[in-house]
């Protein structure tokens, strides 16, 4: 088990926060002595605080700044597919 205490800020992360869980994307905004305030990139990116001892169950990977570059371009891509306007007429 690991903890967000081991993240680094300005860092993104693959982890699963539970045995079983889907892969989240994360990045880790903000530190404090106790607290982490965390971005997860879901269908809409949310930010939330979590303990530093909270647990999670595997860091898969720490992305480099090519790999979320790389990323970017596919995540913004995929949200201009969805984004049109409907004609009123």
């Amino acid at each position: 088990m690991y903890s967000y205490a081991l993240l680094e800020k300005n860092c993104h992360y693959l982890i699963q926060e539970k045995e079983g869980d889907p892969i989240l994307l994360i990045k880790i905004n903000f530190d404090t002595d106790y607290c982490v305030y965390v971005s997860k990139y879901l269908d809409t990116t949310v930010f939330e605080w979590r303990k530093k001892t909270d647990s999670i169950f595997d860091i898969l990977e720490l992305l480099d700044d090519k790999k979320m570059k790389e990323w970017e371009a596919v995540y913004n891509d995929s949200e201009d597919t969805f984004n049109y306007e409907e004609d009123d007429e």
